[in-house]
């Protein structure tokens, strides 16, 4: 009944969020003179967001649209050395280690004998990195980085491994890009909340058959036994 599990990485299999939020905090205190820090924290999210098309996901959009921000916060007065430390903070979040969420090595191991497939999205030399770092790359069949999470780029990856989406479990933290796209194509979503996932990341949950939702990624591969027992 299930061909083939995705898996999504950031803060599914890994803590990722974690980085941008302390970040974020550093970067509203270095421009305290120019408003209050959810201000501040705000205009970033706005820049971030209108920066999507441009930059996509990832660390690298996210230190662009930081100088942009203290950049139209100090109508353009904002100094070097405020600049050299913002890209500083981006370089720090690009080196930053990567270690397993909890349960994640033994809910894998457990699943290993099926087609497991890593899908992540975002900067491809940063998404790499972690996954190498991550020590976890051996226990996937494939890795596959998307600039988006949409339902054509999920088919996609469907179509060019030969796996029919209604035989496809899709697992990860984000409503909108691991679960929402995934039953759009007639597969199963499967959500685990994390507690610092982007709120560009939420959306509504539907009412849909093919949805699950787990507590930790430990509950995993007992749910998909259980769907295959009722299939």
């Amino acid at each position: 009944m299930i061909d083939a599990i995705g898996l999504d990485a950031d803060d599914t299999l890994w803590e990722n969020e974690t980085f941008f939020r302390v970040t974020e905090a550093e970067f509203t205190a270095l421009l305290s003179d120019h408003g209050d820090a959810d201000m501040i924290a705000s205009r970033l999210y706005d820049v971030e967001r209108a920066n999507l098309a441009r930059y996509g996901y990832g660390i690298k959009g996210f230190t662009l649209s930081m100088v942009q921000t203290a950049i139209e916060l100090t109508d353009g007065a904002v100094d070097g050395r405020t600049i050299g430390r913002i890209l500083e903070m981006g370089q720090d979040m690009l080196a930053h280690p990567v270690h397993p969420l909890p349960h994640v090595e033994t809910a894998l191991g457990k699943l290993q004998g099926r087609r497991l497939i890593l899908i992540t999205k975002g900067d491809l030399m940063d998404q790499e990195r972690k996954v190498a770092a991550s020590g976890l790359a051996e226990m996937f069949e494939v890795v596959e980085i998307l600039a988006d999470k949409t339902p054509e780029a999920y088919s996609r990856v469907m179509n060019s491994h030969g796996i029919a989406p209604d035989r496809f479990l899709m697992a990860g933290n984000s409503m909108k890009s691991d679960v929402i796209p995934v039953l759009d194509i007639g597969g199963w979503g499967v959500f685990i909340p994390h507690g610092l996932t982007w709120i560009a990341e939420h959306a509504e949950t539907p009412d849909h058959p093919r949805l699950r939702e787990l507590e930790t990624i430990a509950g995993l591969p007992n749910l998909v036994a259980e769907l295959e027992r009722r299939g």
